[in-house]
């Protein structure tokens, strides 16, 4: 039986493909992203770091669906993401993210907070709450799920936040700055997390940090400046 969060693709898979990705902001006459190319595949856990501006929230973006590249081409699955109709349909089904800002409506509850992805979907009100349910052990939060988000620890938070993000299995989970607001036992507490999602659930992860020693727990390391990869490191080898 697969796993909660876990993605369905062979660990071998190519699930995100960037081809030679530049972006322009012609208004501040700015190259955030100068020729990027990159592959992630199933199952990795990869740390992009960099000092701010260098350009790594931007390639997030791009990886995510979330902006168009000046020129270049990411590739989701195989398919080109500029010859996708809707950007919307593939970063629900697809893709999942976690911010530094945790984006939970504060009137609802933890449970209702994590289905809301669902409603995107075909799901029934009891397949979502079910799905809700499978996740939040995941994450540790099973003991606050009946708890509005506004009544929330800042790490209870981002673990549902984070909950949500798995909500439809995407192929892949981003992360810009995960502990970017949280104190130092709270973000310690989000990358174990982290850990285990990737190590227990084969979920894929990319994630964006400025800070080397949270970039360190990943398995692969990317080093960015001035809008490309200038070095990479693979902790397993």
């Amino acid at each position: 039986m697969k796993k909660a969060g876990e993605n369905s693709t062979s660990s071998d898979s190519i699930l995100i493909r960037a081809e030679n990705l530049r972006k322009v902001y012609t208004d501040g006459n700015v190259t955030a992203l100068d020729g990027v190319s990159l592959e992630i595949r199933a199952g990795e856990y990869i740390s992009i770091m960099g000092p701010s501006g260098s350009g790594k929230s931007t390639l997030l973006h791009m990886l995510g669906g979330l902006d168009r590249p000046t020129s270049g081409e990411v590739y989701i699955q195989g398919e080109a993401v500029s010859k996708m109709a809707s950007l919307d349909e593939v970063r629900s089904r697809l893709i999942g993210f976690v911010f530094q800002s945790f984006h939970l409506l504060p009137n609802l509850t933890v449970c209702e907070n994590v289905q809301l992805p669902m409603f995107e979907t075909k799901m029934s009100p009891a397949e979502r709450e079910a799905r809700a349910k499978e996740l939040l052990p995941v994450v540790g939060i099973e003991h606050r799920e009946k708890h509005l988000a506004s009544k929330l620890s800042v790490g209870e938070r981002q673990r549902v936040a984070i909950a949500r993000a798995l909500a439809n299995r995407p192929i892949v989970l981003l992360a810009d700055e995960p502990t970017g607001n949280l104190d130092s036992k709270t973000g310690h507490d989000i990358l174990e997390l982290f850990d285990k999602l990737n190590r227990e659930h084969n979920t894929t992860i990319v994630m964006i940090t400025h800070d080397k020693a949270v970039g360190d727990r990943a398995t692969r390391q990317l080093f960015f400046k001035d809008g490309n990869i200038q070095e990479t490191s693979d902790a397993t080898a």
